[in-house]
């Protein structure tokens, strides 16, 4: 076994290495770069080695700089992770020549399946079934036309070299394969440095399931069941959870053995994930095809050792220092059910724009990388929480930045419970007890999702986020129940508020309502959004709009988390997280995947409608406003064209995606304020309409 190892990554998965190294009794080796100097995963590590600029390319991106800090640290092996150099075959190649371990699978296994192209060929000849498409060269633009009309809209174009959501366009007609190929070969090039296409079949009703493979340097080869990962945001996984609730044991068998051949095929050992679309049209089960072979650890992994009580991370090691698998086939089951979602600095209220920045306050439900908790007497990795467990996998810090130059990923919430349903009620329970403050997240969003009755009766789609919220996200959905609790919680805060003022102050010695002093009302109008609720306190519970509600609100330390448990009349209890701020006049408390504004006065003020006056934002439409901070990539329109609503009007890149701006409405183009190649900050103008 080996004594140190070098993790060439940051981050949550380096922090995950570590950890697992740590038990294993294994040293361990962190680099980083500028930007990652004060990161979690620099402070774990036994030893830590600056290896460059704050930009990939310049630190993370760059073979012989980890080698050479194997060199200096003698690590004996290096674990890659996930992204940056994990599917290099010119990197695994690198380490060999040094004599240092690469923990993954062999370079032949990793040259077959990054390819898009090819891995697709050996598929098809180990006996996998594949998606109808073109495998070949594709010319240009004009080539793409002619293949996407064979093969049948609607069709998606990918990046050969492609992966994590970058270098994809779906197209429906001849005119978005026109607007979307050259997007599709830049964000390739970019990205990858590979500008080759590949355009195939888009499946109807598609369910995205992938299934864990794991396998030794002595031919053995086994299959850890799937993970559902369906709920994705452009191409980008959000929700991933094992087992899938479609597939059944017989197509589990099926899919696991197609992946085992095509393993076989390559030579492959270490963990690896073969990734399969599912066309949920079928109620067989039958219709599932390859997408591609990811040769590395996968982000959702956590999901798969949930479920397991496998630790794949120890796997990888001990199948790289040459030991064979302890494990049959047979004894890979299913226990209970797990879910992980991506906590993301991204904004959905405003269409899920990035959202870089510092984190001012960051606190996780749980804390990151805690000992395993045991849980119906078995361990898992986590806090117990009844008869399930919360688990937070990250790598950042309150004070710290959540950096342009990485992905925005702030931290994965995994849940495990005996049912689905628990494994999900316990997401939303944990996503309340977030608090994040400094940038957009998207915690109300995933805890939407969690609530969503599609979600609950599993039946997922690829594009379950487009069809749930054409229109953009603006909240969960809140009961009446709720919102009339809530409304008793912001007319107690107004309550508090006022009276220790006045205590402060010195207008109030001892009790509320002394001799000689004016009480403060317990009688308050509360606008919560767009409605308005009339509540009276009492002791105990409140009368909102005559209707009462009996309940609790314990605050936490730091007077803006709160805990509130209440019913309303003779309805179910509800159990409610809160985050609540005061900003200005208002009450902002944010829970179960929603964020409320209250605005409370004394019920003797609410004739005085101007108090509940809100003021009308101006009208930006005319202006095109650069929704994230990114580079102009390209204008589509010039000074003086007339436009259409829909029409490209600036291509902006931000996050090494490509962000096409269109117009809201019709048009001619007054001013044009930026340059294509110019750095543009959030909410910069790039041009003005007439």
């Amino acid at each position: 076994m080996f004594s140190k190892i070098l993790i060439a990554n940051r981050g949550e998965i380096a922090c995950r290495v570590i950890t697992t190294a740590r038990k294993m009794g294994i040293k361990t080796v962190a680099v980083y770069s500028d930007a990652d100097a004060r990161a979690p995963f620099v402070a774990m590590a036994d030893e830590a080695v600056h290896i460059g600029a704050s930009p990939a390319a310049e630190s993370y991106l760059i073979a012989d700089k980890i080698i050479a800090a194997c060199k200096q640290t003698g690590a004996e092996a290096v674990h890659p992770g996930y992204g940056f150099l994990s599917e290099r075959t010119s990197f695994a190649e690198a380490l060999a020549k040094e004599g240092i371990a690469f923990i993954g699978p062999p370079v032949n296994a990793i040259a077959a399946m990054g390819d898009k192209i090819e891995s697709k060929k050996l598929a098809k000849a180990a006996g996998v079934n594949v998606v109808p498409g073109f495998v070949g060269e594709i010319e240009d633009t004009e080539h793409a036309v002619r293949i996407s009309n064979e093969i049948g809209y609607p069709v998606m174009m990918k990046a050969s070299a492609g992966g994590g959501g970058k270098g994809m366009r779906l197209a429906y007609n001849e005119a978005d394969v026109r607007e979307g190929f050259e997007s599709v070969k830049r964000e390739g090039l970019n990205s990858f440095g590979d500008d080759r296409v590949f355009i195939e079949k888009f499946i109807l009703n598609p369910r995205h399931i992938e299934i864990q493979i794991l396998g030794d340097q002595h031919g053995n080869i086994l299959y850890l069941n799937e993970r559902e990962c369906s709920i994705q945001r452009r191409h980008q996984k959000v929700v991933e959870e094992a087992p899938s609730p479609f597939v059944t044991p017989k197509m589990r068998k099926a899919m696991g053995e197609q992946c085992v051949a095509l393993s076989r095929a390559v030579g492959y050992y270490s963990a690896g994930t073969v990734e399969l679309i599912v066309s949920g049209a079928d109620p067989t089960g039958e219709s599932f095809y390859f997408l591609e072979m990811n040769t590395r650890l996968q982000v959702e992994h956590p999901v798969t050792e949930a479920i397991t009580g496998i630790d794949l991370v120890e796997q990888m090691i001990r199948v790289a220092a040459g030991e064979k698998l302890s494990l049959t086939q047979d004894d890979i089951g299913i226990d209970g059910w797990a879910i992980e979602n991506r906590v993301y600095a991204e904004d959905p209220y405003r269409g899920f724009l990035p959202s870089t920045g510092r984190l001012v306050h960051y606190s996780p439900p749980v804390a990151g990388w805690q000992e395993d908790a045991e849980v119906a007497g078995k361990p898992r990795r986590g806090v117990a929480r009844g008869a399930g467990s919360v688990r937070v996998d990250d790598g950042v810090y309150e004070g710290g930045e959540v950096s342009r130059f990485y992905d925005p990923m702030i931290a994965k919430l995994i849940t495990w419970a005996p049912t689905r349903d628990e494994a999900a009620d316990l997401q939303i329970e944990a996503l309340d007890k977030f608090r994040i403050k400094g940038l957009g997240h998207n915690v109300d969003f995933v805890s939407a999702i969690m609530q969503h009755p599609r979600f609950r009766s599993g039946e997922l789609t690829t594009g379950f986020i487009a069809e749930e919220y054409p229109e953009g996200f603006t909240g969960a959905a809140t009961s009446e129940e709720v919102k009339r609790l809530l409304a008793a919680v912001c007319a107690g805060n107004e309550f508090t508020l006022q009276s220790r003022a006045r205590r402060i102050s010195g207008q109030l010695d001892g009790d509320d309502g002394a001799p000689g002093v004016k009480r403060v009302t317990s009688e308050w109008l509360v606008k919560l959004g767009d409605e308005r609720f009339k509540v009276r306190l009492g002791e105990g519970h409140a009368l909102v709009d005559d209707v009462r509600v009996e309940g609790t609100c314990n605050w936490l330390p730091g007077m803006v988390q709160a805990e509130a448990t209440g019913r309303v009349a003779d309805g179910p209890e509800h159990r409610l997280g809160l985050i609540v701020e005061r900003q200005g006049n208002h009450w902002k408390v944010t829970t179960h995947g929603a964020a409320h504004t209250a605005l409370v006065v004394p019920l003797r003020l609410a004739r005085h409608e101007e108090l509940m006056l809100e003021k009308v934002p101006p009208d930006l439409s005319r202006l095109l406003i650069c929704p994230m901070p990114g580079m102009l990539v390209k204008l589509h329109v010039a000074t003086g064209e007339t436009v259409q609503p829909g029409q490209p009007l600036a291509t902006v890149e931000a996050m090494k995606m490509e962000n096409i701006l269109r117009a809201e409405k019709e048009g001619v183009i007054a001013k044009i304020n930026a340059a294509e190649g110019e750095s543009l900050a959030v909410d910069a103008i790039i041009l003005e309409l007439e």
